[in-house]
This record gives structure tokens, C-alpha cells and sequence, in this order.
């Protein structure tokens, strides 16, 4: 209660600043594979990304690409002119003991991303400034020695800083998560946090509330995950309170998140820029775009999740929380779209099975879209086949399995497994006056009024013709007969 009455003083000034691993065939500046997850240390590695003397860098073009998209779609202004500049510093992992990275004119400058907090009010977060940069390597611990693979030096990066523009760790959290639907959305990146594609700092400070001043921050590093970053933020901004409000101050330090003690750790005193003495990269020339280049590349941008969500609902009518679901992954989405294009039918239908069926269906395989053998148009023949009561509903949801497994059409299976309803009226009646003759006692109660049973001699009628009987025709005789005997 103390803690909860302290923090209400204050307010929480959060920044974030986020790598971002492009995806890439090839290293930044050398033809090395970019992704070595899982492969051997120091397996992926040349002279240009180990740093070996009398060696020049190349820029990878498809680099330049991806950031120019990303950039574009984080609104943000692409420089037509931007430049490289070294980043000095030690550490065993930096082969060259420098980074090739851009300082004072990035690729990007500027740009915003509206956040859609559920059950908070938006906010806007805007963008500093996005550059380009190499990778370093990697250090681990292993029995008391520190071991180092170079796999990663020279693993294309984006470096994207916002501005102090968040205010609770839940925005946090919603920021990085709409930056990874975004990444994967247009493409650029895998934005898997556990294989680093996808690495985020987060600097935080706190102030009085109302004040505009921003006091001392610390940077919080080693964060994983989503949920990490959510648990560090609320971490610190509750020992700064702590530390205010015991009368002390909050210094400037880099922290180490432990997330499986859930606690902070002092690694060092905070970095300044004047610490790295940045200059400009005399082996590469400046980065020229042309301009029309730039222009085709922004007007090939997708349709963006957010704009495509705010579709769904204004042109669909979908609930709030159906198109959220729908528009998490771009080919969901897509595959949505042309789902309901191949139907034709009621958009809520799809909507359903989109939401139970194939999504179960993801889940439980744990597979991506693109990896189904169910496609839109397999989807749309279900449950045109259920509208023309040509199969019942639980036969539908058998099929969307079965073509799944098998990768035939729903049509084949229905043929070849005889699954098609039983509407032949002789065939129908026949099996209903079995089961009417065979329970003369569930007769007799629904006679005398108990007409609730009708459900449980449909139910019979079901179980003998394997759920075929069209129930409509089936009720419909059962009726007759229980009613007319």
C-alpha cells in the first residue's frame, strides 16, 4: 500500500531503443549468412566480418532496401544522403574494435508509431531516429571462462530510438509487441526475441507528476521477451521511487535483467556519446539514394496492420477483438480476405471457423499460414458444402483435418468416405421408426408432454447413420411419427 501510494506521486519516462535483425540472405558489408542461429561458433565468419587488417567493406543493397521500407512504413523521413561513422569501443566480442554504424545523418530520421494500449488511451510514440548498423559478436560464460563467437559480427541491424514518449510499462510492452507484428508484416525481419532478431534497451527515469523535466535515467539491458521488458520496466521504476522517495538519487547505470530471478543488476556506469568518439567511415562512401527508387519502394507498401484493423471493422463490421485476432499476421489477414472471397457468404461464418478451427488448427500443429495444406479455398468449399446441407457441421469440422493431413479437396473426401448427409426420405424414415419402435418408454414420456426428448431421439438417428442424417428431415419425421403414433 506504501509502494502504491509513493507511486502515484510520480510519473514513469520510458524510451526504448530496439535492434533489429534484417533478414537478409547476407551479412551488412561481406557475403557471409546472416542468420548462423544453431550453427557452430565462429563457423560463419570472413576476413571483412573478423576484422582482419587491409580489408574493405561492401554495402548490401537488400539492406538498404528493407530499411528504406521500414522507415517508410514508421512514417518517418527517408534521407536521401545519410552517412557511416565508427562507434569506438572495447569489448572482446568487437573484432575490429570499432562498429560501422551511422550517427548524426541515419537513413531515417523522425516517424511515429500510434499505440493501441487495450483498455488505455492511444498514444503516440514518436521515432528519433533509425539507423543503420553491424552486429557484434557474442560472449559466453562456460565453466568460469568467457568464450566468443564472431558468428553474428556483421548481422545487418536496424537501431530504431524513440523518443521519451511512454509513460507505463503495459505501453512499453504494447510498443515492442506492434513493432514486431509490423517487422514480420512487411517482411524485414523474423522478430523472433529468442534467436536475438529482435533485442530491446529500454531507459527509464522518473518525475513528479505534471513536471516536464527529464531527470537521470538508467538503461535496462538483456531483455528477451515481451513480458521481460513489461517486468524489468515495473522493476526499476519502482526502486527509483524507492530511492526518491528515501531521500536519495538515481544514477546514471546500465543494468543487467536476470529474468529467471526477476531482478536488476548494476553492470556498469552509463555510456555518453562523447565516450565513443564517433567519426565518419572513411572505407565507405556516402549512402546515396535515388529518388525514385525511394518513391517505388514506399508506394509497394502494403496495407498496414492498423489501417488494415480499422478496415475490418469499418467495412466488415467485425468485433473489436476479431479483427485484432485477424490482422496479428499479415497472411492470416490475407488469407481472411480470400477466404471470404472464395465464399461469398455471410463474412461471420468465416470469421467463425477462421477463429476456432484454423486457428486451433495453427496452434496445435504449430505451423504458419503458409505452411497449411488447408487454403482458402478448401475453407470456402466446407462451408458452402454445410449452406447447401450437403454435410452437417461436425462433418465440416472433421474435413477441415482431414484435408489438412492429406492435402485432397473437401470434395474427394466427401466422396470418397461417403460423408455426405443422409436426405433420402425411405432410407431416413426407416431409421427413425426403428428407434421410435426400440424406446417405447422415451415414447411414452415425450407423449405425455415431455417434448424436450426429440433432442435425444435425434440424437439416436444420428449415432446409427455415423451423424449423416440431415437433421432437418430427421426431426421433422421423428416428429411425425412420435406425434402421429
Amino acid at each position: 500500500r506504501i509502494l502504491r501510494k509513493r507511486t502515484m506521486q510520480w510519473e514513469a519516462v520510458i524510451g526504448l531503443e530496439t535492434h533489429i535483425q534484417l533478414n537478409t540472405r547476407t551479412k551488412i558489408f561481406c557475403p557471409c549468412k546472416a542468420d548462423s542461429w544453431g550453427d557452430s561458433p565462429n563457423s560463419n565468419i570472413c576476413p571483412v566480418c573478423s576484422g582482419l587488417p587491409g580489408v574493405l567493406p561492401v554495402l548490401n543493397r537488400a539492406v538498404v532496401e528493407k530499411a528504406v521500407i521500414l522507415a517508410a512504413a514508421m512514417h518517418a523521413e527517408v534521407n536521401l544522403v545519410s552517412h557511416f561513422d565508427r562507434k569506438n569501443y572495447f569489448y572482446p566480442d568487437l573484432p575490429k574494435g570499432y562498429q560501422i554504424t551511422q550517427y548524426d545523418e541515419p537513413i531515417g530520421k523522425g516517424g511515429y508509431m500510434d499505440l493501441s494500449v487495450p483498455g488505455g488511451s492511444a498514444r503516440r510514440v514518436r521515432i528519433h531516429k533509425l539507423h543503420l548498423e553491424e552486429d557484434a559478436g557474442k560472449t559466453k560464460n562456460v565453466h568460469g571462462q568467457r568464450l566468443i563467437d564472431f558468428n553474428r559480427c556483421g548481422v545487418p541491424l536496424i537501431e530504431m530510438v524513440t523518443e521519451p514518449d511512454m509513460h507505463s510499462a503495459d505501453e512499453a510492452a504494447q510498443y515492442l509487441l506492434q513493432l514486431r507484428q509490423l517487422l514480420r508484416w512487411l517482411g524485414v525481419s523474423e522478430a523472433d526475441m529468442e534467436k536475438g532478431h529482435l533485442r530491446c534497451d529500454g531507459n527509464v527515469s522518473i518525475r513528479e507528476k505534471g513536471s516536464t523535466v527529464l531527470n537521470t535515467k538508467t538503461e535496462i539491458k538483456n531483455v528477451n521477451s515481451i513480458d521481460a521488458l513489461r517486468n524489468a520496466i515495473n522493476n526499476e521504476i519502482d526502486r527509483q521511487v524507492r530511492e526518491v522517495s528515501a531521500g536519495g538519487r538515481v544514477k546514471a547505470w546500465t543494468l543487467d535483467w536476470d529474468d529467471e530471478t526477476q531482478t536488476l543488476k548494476m553492470m556498469r556506469s552509463k555510456e555518453t556519446e562523447a565516450d565513443y568518439r564517433y567519426f565518419r567511415e572513411p572505407d565507405l562512401l556516402p549512402l546515396v539514394l535515388d529518388k525514385g527508387w525511394v518513391k517505388g519502394l514506399i508506394e509497394s507498401l502494403p496495407e498496414l496492420p492498423l489501417a488494415r484493423r480499422d478496415r475490418f471493422i469499418s467495412e466488415y463490421g467485425l468485433p473489436l477483438y476479431d479483427a485484432d485476432i485477424l490482422t496479428g499476421e499479415r497472411a492470416l489477414s490475407d488469407y481472411f480476405e480470400e477466404t471470404l472471397r472464395q465464399y461469398g457468404g455471410d463474412l461471420k461464418v468465416v470469421s467463425n471457423w477462421m477463429m476456432n478451427e484454423v486457428l486451433r488448427m495453427l496452434n496445435d500443429l504449430g505451423v504458419i499460414v503458409d505452411e497449411l495444406n488447408l487454403r482458402p479455398t478448401h475453407l470456402a468449399a466446407i462451408m458452402r458444402m454445410i449452406d447447401e446441407k450437403k454435410i452437417n457441421a461436425p462433418t465440416g469440422k472433421a474435413l477441415v483435418k482431414k484435408v489438412q493431413a492429406s492435402g485432397q479437396t473437401p470434395e474427394a473426401i466427401v466422396q470418397a468416405e461417403g460423408l455426405g448427409l443422409v436426405s433420402d426420405d425411405a432410407a431416413l424414415r426407416e431409421t427413425c421408426q426403428a428407434v421410435v419402435t426400440e424406446n417405447p418408454a422415451e415414447v411414452k414420456s415425450f407423449r405425455e408432454g415431455k417434448e424436450s426428448l426429440i433432442g435425444w431421439f435425434l440424437g439416436q438417428v444420428m449415432r446409427r447413420t455415423g451423424g449423416k442424417a440431415d437433421p432437418g428431415m430427421t426431426r421433422s419425421i421423428l416428429l411425425d411419427l412420435l406425434k402421429g403414433g
